[in-house]
């Protein structure tokens, strides 16, 4: 769909970690234009502006996923974890556009002083959890780490029904989540186009799959619609799924594979459509709670340009195909 003027105006009147996605994905301009965009991230804005608050040690907030002394403050009585340390600026940043050279040091920073809250493992080696080794895997990638074992590790703690669930770890599921196998798909999707690597991705395949026979919308179980969080859009949307999310992702897996779009996500595309105002614009969503570094997209119920990019590419290329 053409944007209005004004749409793109409002669009291109942002930050460059957003503004060179819509002069790519939106706007059709030269690489030359939207690269020099992205080449400013690093320097200006949000990007600039979380390197800025790296820590001497290579960490941020002085912890793996959370901060230092968190478990023994007032915030961890409070709702909502703070999201703030390493795990989650390195993956602000990869998904900014931030060049890796920006980090120089990082990974060897990391790798002697940052440990995991879970037993104390070496940052590289990820931990239990799915969606935070998602996260170390394709920053690990991006920043130049051989990631190869972690990413056979997606391969090996895959569950019977297809994908993958944080829970699984410790003995409390069997059964895996939307939330935990789309950050797998997405972390491995990361970890293939960053390194070439495609042994994994019968394993991103499986997972996606399992979202695909849910239609990204439904309880196989059941039948019916996930409550709470398929229709719930916002940005940073973190760990959390939504109808949106995901179909950020299955465009960009079908992107880097030539791939058409799969009938079995219509539903989903639907339900974002309706979402759309007349404007063009999507609203913003409740935010996940937690102690942030900063804002980096609008206030609850007022236009957001993260959303309404990622609403229109996706709208966009389903348009296209079918």
């Amino acid at each position: 769909m053409a944007i209005s003027t004004a749409l793109r105006d409002w669009l291109l009147d942002s930050d460059p970690v957003l503004r060179w996605q819509v002069e790519r994905d939106l706007l059709d301009a030269p690489p030359e234009v939207w690269q020099a965009t992205r080449a400013r991230v690093a320097t200006e804005g949000f990007g600039a502006a979380l390197l800025a608050r790296q820590d001497a040690d290579g960490q941020w907030a002085g912890g793996a996923h959370f901060p230092a002394g968190f478990f023994d403050s007032p915030e961890a009585e409070t709702e909502g974890q703070p999201w703030v340390a390493t795990s989650w600026s390195l993956k602000d940043l990869r998904e900014w556009g931030a060049d890796a050279a920006a980090l120089d040091g990082t990974v060897e920073k990391l790798a002697a002083n940052c440990r995991w809250e879970y037993e104390d493992r070496p940052f590289w080696d990820g931990e239990v959890d799915v969606c935070i080794n998602a996260y170390t895997l394709a920053s690990g990638a991006w920043l130049g780490v051989d990631m190869s074992e972690l990413a056979r590790w997606f391969v090996e703690h895959r569950l019977a029904d297809g994908g993958w669930n944080c829970e699984a770890e410790e003995g409390r599921s069997t059964r895996s989540s939307f939330h935990s196998t789309l950050n797998a798909a997405v972390g491995l999707l990361a970890y293939e186009r960053l390194t070439g690597d495609t042994t994994v991705r019968d394993a991103r395949h499986g997972g996606e799959e399992y979202l695909l026979r849910r239609r990204l919308l439904y309880r196989e179980s059941t039948g019916e619609v996930v409550d709470g969080f398929v229709s719930r859009y916002t940005y940073p949307h973190r760990h959390q799924y939504s109808a949106l999310t995901a179909l950020d992702h299955f465009r960009d897996a079908a992107l880097l594979e030539g791939a058409r779009p799969d009938p079995r996500l219509a539903e989903a595309v639907e339900l974002v459509r309706a979402a759309r105002r007349p404007d063009g614009t999507w609203l913003q969503g409740s935010p996940l709670a937690g102690r942030t570094w900063f804002a980096v997209d609008a206030p609850e119920g007022e236009p957001s340009r993260w959303l309404t990019l990622f609403g229109t590419r996706v709208l966009d290329w389903w348009d296209a195909a079918v």
